[in-house]
Order: C-alpha cells, then structure tokens, then sequence
C-alpha cells in the first residue's frame, strides 16, 4: 500500500512525535510498503488535502495532532486514518470534560477544580480549600507538560500560570497515591479488547516527561501484578472509557491503582507514543502482536472504519 504518515508536529510533544513517526515509517517500509512521510505543519494542510494515498498514519501527538483538527482535514480528502474521529479526539484531548463523560459511566475520576483563563485565581485557589498535595496541569496538554505537584498554596499558584503558558484551561486535580497503570485497548467498533493491564514505575519520583520518553526512564511491567477482579475492573473501564468518549480502532487509558479503594482514571490516549519506550507496543507484544503488525492492525481498522462510514452515507 501508499501510506502516509503524518508526524511531528508543533505541539509541545514534538520530539515525541518524531520517534513515533520515525518507528512507524521504518515498520511500514519493512512489510514493503511505499510511505509519504510528512512533517506535518498547519501551514501544510492544502498538501494533506492533496495526498493521493491509501490511508494515512497519524503519529501525531498533542494539539494540532491528536484534538481533531488534522482528522478533519483527512474526513476533507476522504482518506482513511488511524486512531479516532474529530469528536472523539477532541472530546479525549480535553481532559476536563472527558472526565464528566467517565464519571457519568460509573468510571472513578479524581476530585478538581477548572480554572479558566480569566477566572479569579484567588477565589479558585480558596474553592481548593488547601488540601495538599495537589495536581496543577493544562486541561488540553499531553506528556506531563506544564504538570506541576503543589505542596502549599504558593505553589498551586505557580502552578496554574506554568499551565496556563500551555492551554487557556487549567485543571487542580487530587492528589492519589498509588500504582500508576495503563491500559492499551484495540478493535473494531464493539469488538473492542483490553490488552494486558501495564504497570509503569518511573526512576524519578513522579511520571514526568523524562521517565515517559527517556530511555531507562521508567521501568514497565507487563502483564502488571494485581489480583483478578482489580485486574477486571481495569480493562472493564479502559474499554467503557474508550466507548463512551467514541474512540476507534485504539486507545489508552491511564489509571492511579490507590492501596485501597477503586482504580481512578486519568486520561484517555487517543493516540498514544509509538516510540521504541512506548507503552502500547508493550501490551501488543504480551500478546503476540509485534510492532510492524500492529501498526498493520491500525491501517486495516482505519480502512474499515472509512469503507463503514462511507457506506453509511450513501444509504
């Protein structure tokens, strides 16, 4: 097949991107397929429109990647793409109102307050009624930017104007102490599956952008070590998240496992890192599915997907 391969970007997750991109190109030319790579910029989308390929790779990441707008662009040319739709990318990328639709489900969420740009920070930072420690972090950022764990007041503060220099929406979010996991999850629209529940232990204290990207940054235990019915309830939620939101072909969900009590869910990946470090190959390859066919598995899902949705408008 001709694919293409969108990647890069101008997000904050760039150098991420582009070791995805990188990953995925060398993947598809190694099963002999022919790939048009593309740096994608915004000021590039009349060269999107004009791609005369089969489907197109997204291995974006962040905004202008994984929100919906490059979607749009390929929903435009009527070429098939990998991951979720506009709505559903923008829906998961928005990490406060993907959390309304989790706890409506019945999925855990993390007690916050959402600050606005233009809101009163005073009057947000006294409606936290100082409990600490608290999470700080852009409602539409990715890969721990601009993530800040305040210990007192003064730091929630800093906080909210470090996120604020990276979305116009800024999330106050408990603090849980737990395990962190993800959950991969692949498949066609009602045939979708969790793959292994995946332990990440990072080498610095919390799961920041080094421990995520950097080699040896973090250690990752798949399958991870839980009993069975917190096991269950893990993938249950991880493919519910990926419903609910209407995510396609794949997603990944993270999660806080406390000592006691229910998982909490963190956040829906509607296209997650596919870098050599990345967590998705990792609960592929627990099951059989290595890395160039997994990415095969995301075109055929794609193509599938476009072929359902077109034959629906023409009804």
């Amino acid at each position: 097949m001709k694919v293409a391969v969108l990647f890069g970007g101008i997000s904050g997750e760039r150098e991420v991107s582009l070791n995805s991109g990188k990953s995925v190109i060398n993947a598809l030319e190694s099963k002999g397929h022919e790939v048009v790579a593309v740096d994608f910029h915004p000021e590039r989308a009349e060269e999107i429109l004009n791609l005369q390929v089969e489907a197109a790779v997204i291995a974006l990441h962040g905004k202008f990647g994984e929100d919906g707008r490059v979607q749009a662009l390929l929903e435009m040319a009527g070429i098939p793409y990998t991951g979720s739709g506009v709505l559903a990318s923008a829906l998961a990328m928005d990490k406060a109102r993907s959390k309304v639709h989790f706890e409506k489900a019945g999925i855990r969420i993390a007690r916050d307050v959402l600050v606005e740009r233009g809101d009163d920070i005073e009057q947000k930072v006294k409606q936290w009624d100082k409990q600490f420690p608290c999470v700080v972090k852009p409602a539409q950022e990715g890969s721990s930017n601009g993530l800040t764990i305040a210990t007192d007041e003064q730091m929630l503060r800093q906080g909210i104007e470090l996120a604020f220099e990276a979305d116009d929406a800024v999330l106050i979010e408990q603090f849980i102490k737990g395990r962190e996991v993800t959950v991969p999850v692949l498949g066609a629209k009602g045939q979708e599956k969790a793959l292994p529940v995946i332990e990440i232990i990072p080498k610095n204290e919390f799961y920041d952008y080094e421990s995520k990207y950097a080699i040896g940054g973090s250690e990752h235990i798949c399958p991870a070590q839980f009993d069975d019915k917190t096991t269950q309830t893990l993938q249950e939620w991880a493919v519910l998240a990926h419903q609910v939101l209407g995510c396609a072909g794949y997603s990944r969900s993270d999660f806080l496992v406390p000592d006691e009590g229910a998982p909490v869910i963190l956040e829906t990946n509607t296209l997650p890192g596919m870098t050599s470090t990345s967590l998705f190959p990792d609960g592929a390859r627990a099951v059989g599915i290595d890395y160039p066919e997994l990415v095969e598995t995301f075109i055929e899902l794609a193509i599938m997907r476009h072929q359902s949705e077109s034959a629906s408008k023409k009804k």
